[in-house]
């Protein structure tokens, strides 16, 4: 995968350490390099850092924008080390996690478990979380990053429901693995979601149930920016995902299960990185005016018409 044709863009909101972090995350994984880096000035949030960065080949954006919302355990990324594809694999995972455990919290600890000879789940410096798994060579293959949603609490029990939902609004969408819970392993219900992946857009997601007594939920630390090429497509997204009107702003929305989407025109980007500094401002005014955006005003709003 590479920037050029990834639809989906995980986006992770820092209070003031998104360019310290995208540095940390960059250090740690192949193929990773910090893209751009453009100041938003005047947001809601006073000025703000917009960072675009790769790891793995994978595009991801922070944004510095004050300590409005906290990581949590209910997005964390998955990544795989397989031996097949990644040289010493078990030296990596070990050396990976041994970093991101510096300040850190572990919320399982890098142990043997049935489903993997080597797996932890750690909570970073920052807040965000990673689950790192020794890939069985043998399994189907997936790519070294995939997003994972938890669902908890009162969203418990509908990480299926939710699959299925994503699976019929995008595009290029499959069911992967799907691995329900057996019985006894309450409060966990038989037959709810204990591991699956799903694919859509081209790109691979983790989803799970658990009914353990978690204190946070979905929010807007982490979203998921989708790409558009042209106002339709921004117009069928929003369509589709809307379903909190009180968080429609600036292009940003939330669905049903509570998880954070921003419809956004790819356009974008390039309006807001290799612009003028009076674009990028132009640009960002219109942004706040809106709640889905208008590409034609963005366009207007960038020619400075």
């Amino acid at each position: 995968m590479t920037k050029s044709n990834q639809k989906i863009v995980p986006h992770l909101w820092y209070d003031k350490e998104a360019n310290e972090a995208a540095a940390f995350y960059a250090s740690l994984f192949p193929d990773s390099t910090i893209m751009s880096n453009t100041e938003l000035k005047e947001t809601p949030s006073g000025d703000a850092n917009l960072v675009t960065f790769e790891l793995w080949q994978q595009k991801f954006m922070a944004i510095n924008a004050g300590p409005y919302f906290k990581f949590n355990p209910s997005v964390s990324f998955m990544i795989n080390f397989d031996p097949s594809r990644v040289e010493d694999a078990s030296e990596k995972i070990n050396d990976v996690w041994r970093k991101l455990s510096e300040g850190g919290t572990v919320l399982m600890p890098l142990y043997t478990y049935p489903f993997s000879e080597r797996y932890g789940w750690i909570q970073d410096k920052y807040g965000l979380s990673w689950q790192l798994i020794l890939t069985n060579p043998e399994g189907e293959e997936r790519p070294e990053i995939m997003p994972s949603l938890m669902f908890v609490g009162d969203k418990c029990g509908k990480a299926e429901e939710a699959i299925n939902f994503y699976l019929s609004v995008f595009k290029n969408a499959k069911q992967g693995h799907l691995a329900r819970y057996p019985k006894g392993l309450e409060p966990d219900k038989e037959g709810t979601i204990m591991f699956s992946d799903f694919y859509i857009e081209n790109q691979w997601f983790t989803a799970m149930d658990s009914a353990q007594d978690h204190h946070f939920n979905f929010n807007e630390a982490i979203s998921f920016m989708v790409y558009c090429d042209t106002q339709e497509e921004i117009d069928y997204y929003w369509d589709k995902l809307s379903a909190v009107p009180e968080s429609e702003q600036c292009g940003w929305l939330k669905d049903k299960y509570g998880v954070s989407w921003q419809i956004v025109p790819r356009e974008m980007e390039e309006m807001m990185t290799n612009s003028t500094a009076e674009q990028i401002a132009l640009v960002n005014e219109a942004t706040l005016k809106m709640k889905k955006l208008d590409l034609g005003m963005l366009q207007k709003a960038y020619k400075g018409t």
